[in-house]
């Protein structure tokens, strides 16, 4: 029986005080908006575009809908390809394939799991209209290769930027990579609004489009031009953005004394590779100011047990782990009939998701946490006999 009190999970949300969250929502009592772009939400784009450093933003009720209504925002011709990695969340392919478009898997770079940019222009037909990269666990893709490739061939070029809110390359936002970069502030994200996400642009017309899709199409009260969703974030969320956002600094502090915990414990351990260190210098090329959002382990044959036999010791000890990402995107059963091969068609991803963990990371995990998660990994390889 799972002992949920003192269970530690493999994140856990970002909260401001309550007192805090009160005084933020108190006036929502006076206003009755609570919705439909108020003062709240205004607010909050503006601060985001502050601290992210970019021209353009437009809130929306989650990460999903951002990347969903960006890339129909472009309208491409049904049956188009986008380029894109089979290592990410299930939302990133999604997006695609509601949007009538076809996905084509790029295989990965084997250090940072982000979608391999030397192997992304043998991909390109011409159907392709866009390339479709994930910064994962907060690495940053090789964001100047891949801009020269979509430059050369005509394409957009369309970040999930999901792991990176804050991050930066040789100075400037990530969000400003691309003709677009999506965030997401889910609840398990570094900065969260409980739930909620952005799109970042330089073009106003692309803004514009997005903001006519998330309000039903709506133009004005008498007039509906267009088949839209509902894709706006309401008050309550933009408030806990509001507050979460003040507090980011320290908790970004606390995160990075969790990984370089880890990092001690497990660096130089045989069968145990870790994420490149963005503390060490630069990474591809690019001088990173990282997030710490995540802290992925993988397992080779010389560490003398499984991803899996790993996962389940810490389950054992009331430990959760996270097989992320586990099943590839072109392993899972929603697209079976797609005739997708993983192995044959990204063998480094195929390897990676077979297996990496991604082990418990808050601002608020005990230092101590950290060191007896280690030890019973340890405990279940070479090192524990």
């Amino acid at each position: 029986m799972i002992d949920n009190k003192n269970r530690i999970l493999v994140t856990r949300s970002s909260m401001p005080s309550l007192d805090e969250y009160i005084e933020e929502i108190r006036e929502l009592w006076d206003s009755h908006w609570l919705t439909n772009m108020g003062k709240k939400h205004n607010q909050l784009a503006d601060e985001l575009k502050k601290y992210l450093g970019v021209t353009g933003l437009e809130l929306l009720v989650n990460g999903h809908a951002a990347l969903e209504f960006t890339i129909q925002s472009f309208d491409f011709a049904p049956g188009s390809e986008v380029i894109t990695t089979p290592f990410t969340f299930a939302s990133t392919v999604h997006s695609i394939v509601r949007n009538n478009l076809t996905p084509v898997f790029c295989d990965i770079d084997p250090d940072t799991y982000c979608l391999n940019a030397d192997q992304v222009e043998a991909l390109i037909t011409d159907k392709t209209v866009a390339i479709l990269p994930v910064h994962v666990y907060g690495h940053v893709c090789e964001v100047y290769k891949l801009k020269e490739v979509a430059d050369r061939h005509g394409l957009k070029l369309i970040y999930d930027a999901a792991h990176t809110f804050g991050e930066k390359v040789d100075g400037k936002g990530i969000g400003n990579f691309g003709d677009a970069s999506i965030f997401s502030f889910h609840a398990t994200k570094v900065y969260n609004t409980i739930e909620g996400g952005c799109v970042c642009f330089s073009d106003e017309e692309l803004g514009k489009k997005v903001y006519f899709l998330k309000d039903f199409g709506i133009v004005d009260e008498e007039n509906i031009t267009g088949v839209g969703a509902n894709g706006k974030m309401n008050e309550f969320a933009a408030a806990m953005g509001l507050c979460n956002l003040r507090h980011l600094k320290e908790e970004i502090d606390k995160r990075r004394e969790v990984i370089r915990r880890y990092r001690k414990n497990l660096s130089g351990v045989r069968g145990i590779k870790l994420s490149p260190d963005y503390e060490s210098g630069k990474v591809k090329g690019m001088e990173v100011e990282f997030n710490y959002a995540y802290f992925p382990v993988v397992f080779t044959d010389e560490f003398g047990a499984g991803r899996d036999q790993v996962f389940a010791k810490l389950a054992e000890n009331n430990i959760g782990a996270r097989k992320y990402f586990y099943p590839l995107i072109n392993e899972l059963k929603c697209y079976e009939d797609m005739g997708w091969s993983a192995k044959e068609q990204t063998p480094v991803a195929y390897d990676i998701s077979m297996r990496v963990l991604t082990l418990p990371l808050f601002a608020d995990l005990a230092l101590d946490d950290v060191d007896r998660i280690c030890e019973i990994i340890l405990s279940a390889g070479n090192s524990g006999g």
